[in-house]
């Protein structure tokens, strides 16, 4: 019986980049395949990478996946992969050209949200982005806690009128 191993259906998350959404206005997302070595992919399906410091560059057409730490193998030999090299990205030309024209305006920029395998192939999540000012963030954060606050008194009055 020619394969018999399972295929891998749905999405299995990796790595995600809560940071990017805190530091960011996430105007656009998109789904990017990865080009990767094989040891890499085994460092990955442990589970095992890091999107903080992660960003997209754009370059002749290209889009490139730059600071994204996927731990070297560790049963890899010789042939294992450098943690920090830079990645190639799998995007359609319309996206990519679609990103450079963006990308292009003042404080604008490419950060990856998530990486995760969907069906058994390695996707990145990435988004276009615009910097946070400070203000911007502490009002997120008060927005964060004001929505927590109101679930907990919802939560409170249903206990209450249980009882």
């Amino acid at each position: 019986m020619v394969g018999t191993m399972a295929k891998e259906k749905g999405r299995k998350l990796i790595a995600q980049n809560k940071k990017a959404r805190h530091d960011y206005h996430i105007l656009d997302t998109y789904e990017a395949g990865l080009v990767l070595t094989g040891t890499e992919v085994k460092s990955l399906r442990q589970g095992r990478a890091s999107l903080v410091d992660g960003f997209v560059q754009l370059d002749a057409h290209e889009a490139w996946l730059h600071n994204v730490h996927v731990p070297e193998y560790s049963q890899g030999t010789w042939t294992n992969h450098s943690a920090r090299r830079k990645r190639k990205l799998l995007l359609h030309r319309t996206e990519i050209d679609k990103l450079e024209s963006k990308s292009q305006e003042t404080g604008h920029t490419i950060v990856p949200l998530a990486l995760y395998f969907k069906d058994g192939r390695a996707k990145v999540e990435i988004a276009l982005a615009r910097g946070k000012k400070e203000y911007d963030k502490r009002q997120t954060l008060r927005e964060k806690q004001d929505r927590r606050e109101a679930d907990r008194a919802v939560a409170a009055a249903r206990r209450r009128q249980r009882a």
